[in-house]
């Protein structure tokens, strides 16, 4: 048997925290070894799904140069027919659970400080309406604005499809396609494309002309010249 070597209790010591640092990165991380792990904000929390990123206040969108591709990729065609077209063949709006319906999800996911009733209903809160720059603080004045409208979907290649994909296009939470704004705002704009209505407030033509290349994009939806023409200045608009 050979001879034991007695180490002394601080140096035994100094050798285990020697040999635990430098395996996984500091203690208590779970970041692998040579890992770029950030430290995380106390309290920090990811956003909820389907919230706007950084600087935009609609979900699901894309970069200008994204949308610029996407833009291109877009078939042009003439304005199709409005023969058949309801707004009832467009399903909305949809319940998303909690008694809460796509309306009502939107506006709480559109304002600040929303409290709601025990029916789901936005009962106060602030609202900033993207395409008019007005604040709202009730929630009666606001309408949920289909970015690309329904008849404008219809004339554009929805007359073709069937009701689920109707009634996912008319609820739909993951592409920048519904928004609160003000309901002179949303009237205003009616169903009409971008080539014949603008949002007044200037500033939010940026986001407009994403969202709109965004949704028209992600439902295979055509264009017309005039419409394509006018998207791309609204891009232009953006400062990269």
């Amino acid at each position: 048997m050979g001879r034991q070597i007695r180490v002394p209790g601080v140096l035994l010591a100094a050798l285990l925290l020697a040999g635990g640092a430098g395996c996984s990165g500091p203690a208590g991380t779970g970041s692998p070894a040579g890992g770029d792990a950030k430290p995380q904000p106390s309290g920090s929390a990811p956003p909820p799904a389907g919230a706007p990123g950084g600087g935009d206040v609609l979900p699901g969108m894309v970069t200008t140069a994204v949308a610029r591709t996407r833009l291109a990729a877009l078939k042009v065609a003439p304005v199709g027919t409005m023969a058949g077209y309801s707004r009832a063949r467009f399903t909305h709006w949809a319940e998303q659970g909690d008694k809460c319906d796509t309306r009502e999800t939107v506006l709480e996911r559109d304002g600040a400080g929303v409290k709601r009733d025990g029916e789901c209903r936005a009962v106060s809160g602030t609202w900033k309406s993207l395409y008019d720059g007005v604040t709202v603080t009730d929630a009666g004045k606001l309408d949920i604005d289909h970015m690309v409208p329904l008849a404008e979907g219809w004339r554009s290649g929805a007359s073709g499809w069937d009701a689920a994909r109707r009634k996912a296009f008319a609820n739909d939470l993951a592409h920048p396609q519904l928004l609160a704004v003000t309901a002179a705002s949303n009237r205003s704009k009616g169903d009409q494309s971008p080539d014949l209505w603008q949002p007044p407030d200037r500033s939010s033509w940026c986001q407009y002309g994403r969202a709109w290349t965004t949704v028209k994009s992600a439902y295979e939806l055509t264009v017309t010249e005039p419409e394509k023409k006018m998207l791309t200045t609204m891009l232009d608009t953006c400062a990269s």
